[in-house]
């Protein structure tokens, strides 16, 4: 069953609401980007209030079928009554797809972005990367950018900070609804943050905010805390090891007995925890590198917001610089 907050007609308010706010405008542009479920089907419906001809590639997925993404991107379409054509693919053809397109969007669909991709791009063409580019050299292989760079396709990533984006201001629910998920409530626990990275900010507000005690450091041997702790809270930079290994599983059981390390993001050996008897949430393990809850987990107002602002980026690359003004350049995150 849908949830209500993702129903189309909702997706399809967000959408316009998103376009609106940031003044999108791809008229007379083609953007290659996906066609999914969920929040992400709002993506070609955004290129589409903006003005462009969009394809949109699909493939099935465990979240849905072809035909429930292209369904589903229909139904968003026409509640928000889109303007440009939308044209569902599940096969893409080098000319008349990738080759035709003025933006191409790095959606999971289309992932990788790699050598052989950007080989088939045209010139002008451009690439919004819908992250910030501090997370480039985490691990992440889904875009070449070095491909891009030697094909001279311009790319750059969004500044989720940003007021008209404000993904970041999601990490305050998303951190309560693991917490809630797990079985703690945030007010009175004593919650340590293990944290290295710009996400502290609004984990450590949202935390203190819902009546959290939070001691933050950003690895656990600077951890200087009482004896009395109900969480360990990771957020770590993922690396070529576990964040928390085996040493670390005893550190925490001998340290804080009975206390749950809670995963945000920063791979944990769940494993290690299990034989040091520490409790650990969530139960299964994401994809190395990934987060353990994702933005939609709160509703898909982070994930429109997102994609909106990947296409002002891609709308602001495409523009000639000398018109650009310091607020359409506070959109981007220079890589």
């Amino acid at each position: 069953m849908t949830r209500p907050g993702f129903a189309p007609e909702r997706l399809a308010r967000l959408a316009v609401r998103a376009a609106a706010d940031l003044g999108l405008d791809l008229t007379g542009k083609t953007v290659l980007t996906e066609a999914a479920t969920g929040a992400y089907a709002v993506t070609p419906v955004l290129a589409s209030l903006a003005g462009a001809r969009v394809i949109a590639y699909t493939r099935s997925t465990r979240y849905g079928s072809v035909t429930d993404a292209a369904e589903l991107t229909g139904a968003v379409a026409g509640f928000a009554d889109a303007r440009g054509p939308i044209e569902v693919v599940s096969v893409l053809d080098p000319v008349r797809h990738i080759a035709a397109a003025d933006v191409v969007t790095n959606s999971g669909h289309l992932r990788p972005i790699d050598a052989g991709f950007a080989k088939l791009l045209k010139p002008g063409a451009v690439v919004p990367l819908m992250f910030e580019a501090w997370e480039i050299g985490l691990g992440r292989d889904d875009v070449d950018l070095a491909a891009l760079r030697e094909h001279g396709i311009a790319y750059a990533g969004t500044n989720e900070h940003h007021p008209m984006i404000g993904v970041f201001e999601h990490h305050r629910g998303m951190v309560l609804r693991l917490l809630s998920d797990c079985g703690i409530a945030a007010y009175g626990a004593n919650c340590v943050v293990l944290c290295d990275n710009p996400f502290e900010p609004e984990i450590v507000d949202g935390l203190v905010r819902a009546g959290a005690s939070v001691h933050v450091a950003a690895s656990l041997e600077l951890v200087n805390t009482p004896q009395d702790v109900d969480v360990v809270l990771v957020a770590l930079r993922p690396g070529d090891r576990p964040v928390l290994g085996a040493p670390e599983a005893r550190r925490i059981a001998a340290r804080w007995p009975g206390a749950t390390v809670v995963q945000v993001w920063g791979d944990i050996d769940r494993e290690a925890l299990g034989a040091s008897r520490v409790p650990f949430w969530p139960l299964d393990a994401p994809a190395a590198g990934h987060m353990a809850i994702l933005p939609s987990a709160v509703g898909p107002e982070p994930i429109v917001r997102l994609q909106a602002g990947g296409l002002k980026v891609a709308q602001i690359l495409l523009a000639d610089p000398a018109t650009l003004t310091d607020e359409d350049r506070e959109y981007v995150d220079e890589c």
